[in-house]
């Protein structure tokens, strides 16, 4: 069945009058709508924006049901989600760079570069020696700067691997010392925990080993992004619908009784603002009609996709082709738009392919590492130059093994050498 409609005759007869204000709104995330609105406001006493962020932002909202790889959409934290600017890892850490514990300005400048020499993971990956030459120190000093991070959130920052981790993060808990005691002995033997079962504290101790976080910037690193979805796909039995999501879209209101004591003197004045104004006006519907017909062509293009089967991406020219535009201009138009469905929320962009090769896009990349992790050998995880291997192999492409670390950083998968550590302590509590 045809899902895509023809609007782009529609669309090209109101180019010429509303282009100018049509590319700015259509490039802009619903966040960003009602402030772009409101510089083509400025400019125009007939035209008032009505926000419709302030007044249904925390009512008649329902819980999305999120997929596999899906984003969070909006829930009852409400519009300050967006209003308050998160600490970074980076102001969080430096925040704390003060005495005692570091007392001067030497220890402070060591720290500093420990902070930069983080990985994304929150784990140092820094050359010490450079460090101290650089701080006009010495690599041992650098090494005790770096242990000081032990008592430092979050917990077990700065560690160089996930065991040292761990015992940075049992020196930031308030546990009895029995209970300590043992938890040392667990980390520094956790392949072979189950030995110490007859210990009495071994479960709590376990149960305090099981709460450390991995990575240790867990919180900072690859957050979830809260949105509001433009594009709605809504799917009954074989069924399926493209609604645009137009609950939080600003209204425009043109005040076409306004008094102006100069009004005779100013007629044409008047004519030409209120005749931009419905411009504007005609520019937001052009910016749903675009948004609504992208939804249609998506799902009559990954039709699978939507009935469970994969993402086949789509060739960004083709929907500049559909449009008349370049595709850098339609690249912008999707940018920082989303699309809900029964499986989760979807950045556009992960529809289309990317230079990573024109027929096969990253998303295909990760669903593809996430399966092969989920059902890899626990006794012998993949390491990231099998990962590569097995992807050559399948889609026949050359990419370098850093996108494949970077890819799995992004999915939160631990590298091959922690992944097995984290299998044995799995199997072995069971």
């Amino acid at each position: 069945m045809k899902l895509r409609t023809q609007t782009s005759a529609t669309l090209k007869t109101k180019l010429s009058s509303t282009l100018k204000s049509w590319l700015p709104i259509l490039q802009s995330s619903t966040l960003e709508l009602e402030e772009t609105l409101g510089e083509f406001a400025k400019e125009n006493p007939y035209v008032e924006i009505k926000s419709a962020m302030a007044t249904d932002f925390s009512s008649e909202r329902k819980k999305r049901k999120e997929g596999p790889r899906g984003l969070r959409s909006v829930e009852n934290d409400g519009i300050e989600r967006f209003c308050i600017q998160e600490e970074s890892l980076e102001e969080m850490l430096k925040s704390q760079i003060v005495p005692p514990l570091f007392p001067t300005k030497t220890s402070q400048a060591i720290a500093e570069k420990i902070i930069e020499n983080l990985n994304e993971e929150g784990y140092f990956d820094g050359d010490k020696e450079k460090i101290a030459k650089e701080c006009q120190s010495n690599s041992l000093e650098v090494e005790k700067i770096r242990r000081r991070f032990a008592y430092l959130d979050p917990a077990g920052i700065a560690a160089e691997n996930l065991i040292e981790s761990f015992y940075f993060q049992l020196e930031n808990m308030d546990v009895a010392d029995s209970i300590y005691s043992v938890c040392l002995k667990l980390i520094g033997d956790l392949e072979n925990h189950t030995k110490y079962k007859e210990d009495k504290n071994y479960t709590q101790a376990m149960r305090v080993i099981s709460s450390f976080k991995n990575p240790p910037a867990l919180d900072f690193y690859q957050k979830e992004a809260a949105i509001i979805p433009d594009i709605l796909v809504i799917q009954e039995l074989n069924n399926i619908q493209v609604q645009i999501n137009e609950k939080y879209y600003p209204s425009i209101e043109i005040e076409t009784q306004k008094k102006d004591s100069k009004e005779k003197i100013k007629d044409e004045f008047i004519k030409s603002k209120i005749k931009d104004a419905r411009d504007l006006v005609d520019a937001l519907e052009m910016r749903k009609a675009t948004l609504y017909k992208i939804g249609l062509m998506i799902v009559e293009y990954q039709y699978d996709f939507f009935m469970g089967g994969e993402i086949k991406p789509m060739k960004l020219k083709d929907l500049a082709e559909e449009f008349g535009h370049a595709p850098s201009t339609i690249s912008r138009a999707i940018s920082n738009k989303f699309l809900e469905c029964a499986r989760g929320i979807f950045p556009l962009r992960n529809f289309f392919a990317t230079a990573l090769d024109e027929d096969t896009s990253n998303t295909t990349i990760k669903e593809f590492v996430s399966e092969l992790i989920k059902n890899e050998n626990k006794q012998k995880p993949l390491s990231d130059n099998r990962i590569l291997e097995l992807i050559e192999q399948k889609f026949n492409l050359k990419i370098v093994r850093r996108t494949i670390t970077k890819y799995r950083a992004q999915l939160n998968i631990a590298s091959s050498s922690e992944r097995k550590k984290l299998y044995k302590i799995s199997l072995n509590s069971h």
